[in-house]
């Protein structure tokens, strides 16, 4: 590893650092700073039945009588050491509340995940190699069918038949392992499109070129041809594409949690607009633009070890 990338390494963590911090200073003015004081209105609703000794305590807790680059000031510094805060309905911290649901979101997402790269893959080598009368022309619309599919439709159709047709997996039973791959394929099909659209395209370019041909004269057969030769530049660009669909998972997940009935980071946003619980709603929002950037920034980091030319390009315009 030499000076270039560590150097090319060190951009890229600083410039994620400063997105992170300014889009958690821009998820605190939506929510807390805008006219009306949503949290102290939310304290004082008679419904929640908060005394005036437990709202004086949260309002001293969040600097709610001190001036706004305060407020911001201590909530950087608590978001910084991951204290999120306290919820305005259950007065248990936040931190607690988000890490009783995140493990079951992450295992929907990555799976949801692992069910698009496969999916992908799997049409984008049909298109290549199935003989047209099997199909092969049919595989290229499939990333447009599955794009224009809402998740919540294909849900819907899979509880429909495997539970409630075939009996494979309960409702009532959202964790378990057929409930977890159904989700999963809910959620995945649609994020799989754009994989597919762009392993697609990059395969069709890197099979018209010279070495391609070159390898397929000297007898090179598809197979080999294939693993050897066209699928790891073809699958560069999908590195960042992965990484772009992050988003795209978690929104949602937020919506397949809610159609399976999962316990997950859907569920608790859910909980928390409809009892105004703006604590949560900016620590869900904090946490997931740290894990966009986060994971954008490890696609960054791994695109140029697996294409030097990244790196050289990065060089020449600093």
């Amino acid at each position: 590893m030499n000076r270039a990338y560590l150097a090319f390494a060190l951009r890229r963590v600083v410039q994620a650092a400063v997105v992170i911090l300014l889009a958690y200073v821009f998820t605190f003015i939506v929510i807390s700073v805008l006219p009306g004081d949503p949290v102290t209105n939310t304290l004082r609703n008679p419904q929640n039945g908060f005394s005036e000794e437990e709202i004086s305590r949260i309002v001293a807790y969040y600097g709610l009588d001190r001036p706004v680059y305060v407020q911001l000031w201590e909530s950087l510094s608590r978001f910084l050491v991951g204290d999120l805060g306290i919820s305005l309905r259950s007065g248990l911290p936040v931190s607690r509340l988000i890490g009783e649901v995140l493990p079951s979101t992450i295992v929907l997402a990555l799976s949801a995940l692992l069910v698009a790269v496969l999916l992908a893959f799997a049409v984008a080598l049909g298109t290549r190699y199935l003989p047209s009368r099997y199909g092969q022309n049919v595989l290229r619309a499939f990333p447009s069918l599955f794009l224009s599919v809402p998740n919540y439709v294909i849900g819907l159709l899979l509880i429909n038949v495997f539970a409630f047709q075939l009996g494979l997996f309960r409702v009532i039973d959202s964790e378990g392992g057929f409930a977890t791959l159904f989700a999963s394929i809910a959620l995945g099909i649609p994020v799989s499109a754009r994989v597919a659209e762009v392993l697609i395209a990059n395969l069709d370019h890197e099979a018209g070129q010279e070495y391609a041909t070159v390898a397929r004269s000297r007898g090179l057969g598809q197979t080999r041809l294939f693993f050897r030769h066209l699928l790891k530049p073809s699958s560069l660009p999908v590195v960042t594409v992965i990484a772009l669909t992050v988003g795209e998972l978690l929104g949602g997940a937020v919506i397949t949690e809610k159609i399976f009935g999962r316990t997950g980071i859907g569920s608790l946003v859910e909980r928390s607009v409809t009892t105004q619980d703006l604590p949560v709603l900016q620590a869900v929002v904090a946490l997931a633009a740290v894990v966009f950037v986060v994971v954008n920034l490890a696609a960054d980091l791994v695109y140029p070890l697996l294409d030097p030319r990244v790196r050289l390009t990065e060089e020449v315009s600093a």
